[in-house]
């Protein structure tokens, strides 16, 4: 096993080790215990992941066997570009990974994916409080002041 940081898509096979990863992102925005996700949220999710007629994908980062990180993406169509835009949607590195560039390079390589695809727009969202991430995404992207909106019906 390599001291290698390695950015690879996930496997089936890897579902045991991204399991705690994203029940960690869950738990960070307040989904766990009675607010957790359903089970079968999850299991879509992973199915989503392994589907190739799917436009989700899913990246883990591993170092020595094990997973440090995750980050899951889709590819969507737009009313103001001919070309798709890739929406990054969930990043999570473990706490003892947070500042060594596990996020840095699942960012960039999911700016790879989409540059390989033919997207030239990526972008995502993250909570206003999120200081210790907006850290890292000043650096690797820019802000542009949209206010984001929802309702669940």
């Amino acid at each position: 096993m390599s001291d290698q940081l390695i950015i690879r898509t996930v496997q089936k096979s890897d579902l045991a080790a991204w399991l705690p990863l994203w029940d960690g992102y869950n738990a960070f925005y307040g989904r766990s215990g009675e607010t957790a996700l359903a089970p079968e949220i999850t299991r879509m999710t992973w199915a989503r992941f392994l589907d190739a007629y799917e436009p989700m994908h899913a990246m883990v980062a591993e170092r020595s066997g094990k997973l440090l990180g995750m980050v899951h993406f889709l590819y969507h169509r737009s009313t103001t570009q001919l070309a798709p835009s890739c929406y990054l949607q969930d990043l999570y590195t473990v706490e003892e990974a947070r500042g060594l560039g596990v996020g840095r390079a699942l960012i960039n390589a999911v700016y790879e994916q989409a540059r390989a695809a033919g997207i030239a727009r990526v972008y995502w969202q993250t909570r206003e409080t999120n200081h210790t991430a907006m850290q890292l995404y000043d650096k690797v992207a820019e802000k542009p002041g949209f206010v984001i909106y929802h309702k669940w019906l």
